[in-house]
């Protein structure tokens, strides 16, 4: 990718320096029982007691959201964001509003930024406690995206999806997220998991995320600065690996040997490389028709 051109966003939280806690669950229910009752993945990495994914899902159950309003947690303290992730953060995240306001232009509405929070290890949430094993997730309660950059090493490291791209592809998936609560997307899952079985309710899972992945290939797609597109050759290749990388098969497999479909909530691995390079080979978000 071809960072720099740009504009930065100013709708950007550093709380990278700040203690979490685990206080502050609001809306009754089961708060953190239920939270560690649920096995979920971060952006797709299964075998973490965390929240059922999600949008990556804080509130796929409901029950979670209410609340403690989406203010940091603890103490506060110098930041330890790299200053070249905070600004790839910054400038990914403007590009994406940049190209977001566009498209909602050409429609007729006015595109409502999200705000992106950088945290470390955890941090209080409008959807309740943030943690690092959740990975990457939007909260629509506060309509704000929280990533540990911490993430962005694993994605590399671990899941040998290295490069710059990943990192925008797990931020253009969040706000892919933003984009779907807006448009009433997520309500429509949440109404609709309500009424379904556990199979029937990671089925809407599995279309709403790959509609957010569907929508990040829409940014990179769209994606401009005065210079022409940011993305450069090898960008699609390294967006497959890292959505090979992440399917729930994959992880499934390489977590436990065995591959259990019905208990998907992201995609396979086909069906995220798919949703991603219909997204950037069309550039239409039209095309993103994964939700029921």
């Amino acid at each position: 990718m071809r960072l720099g051109g740009e504009p930065e966003s100013g709708n950007f939280e550093d709380r990278t320096g700040q203690s979490g806690g685990l206080g502050g669950f609001g809306g009754g229910g089961g708060g953190l029982g239920l939270l560690l009752s649920l096995v979920g993945s971060r952006f797709g990495i299964v075998g973490i007691l965390v929240l059922l994914l999600g949008y990556c899902a804080l509130t796929s159950l409901g029950g979670l959201g209410g609340g403690s309003g989406g203010g940091p947690a603890g103490s506060s303290g110098a930041s330890k964001l790299d200053p070249n992730v905070r600004d790839a953060m910054v400038r990914i995240l403007g590009s994406t509003e940049q190209t977001w306001g566009e498209i909602f232009q050409k429609s007729g509405a006015q595109y409502q930024p999200t705000t992106l929070v950088a945290y470390t290890g955890g941090t209080q949430t409008a959807c309740g406690m943030g943690q690092a094993a959740m990975g990457p997730f939007y909260c629509p309660n506060d309509k704000k995206i929280y990533v540990d950059p911490a993430f962005f090493n694993e994605l590399s490291q671990r899941f040998n999806a290295p490069g710059d791209f990943p990192v925008a592809y797990v931020i253009a998936h969040e706000v892919g997220h933003h984009i779907q609560d807006l448009e009433g997307t997520l309500d429509k899952a949440h109404n609709a998991q309500a009424r379904s079985s556990e199979t029937g309710g990671n089925a809407i899972q599995v279309g709403v995320e790959l509609q957010a992945d569907c929508y990040a290939g829409v940014w990179a797609a769209n994606a401009r600065d005065e210079k022409g597109s940011i993305i450069e050759q090898g960008d699609l290749e390294e967006g497959m690996r890292a959505a090979e990388a992440i399917g729930d098969d994959t992880l499934q497999r390489q977590a436990q040997g065995t591959v259990v479909p019905d208990s998907f909530t992201h995609g396979s691995s086909a069906q995220r490389m798919e949703a991603l390079r219909r997204g950037m080979t069309t550039g239409d978000p039209s095309q993103c028709n994964y939700t029921r």
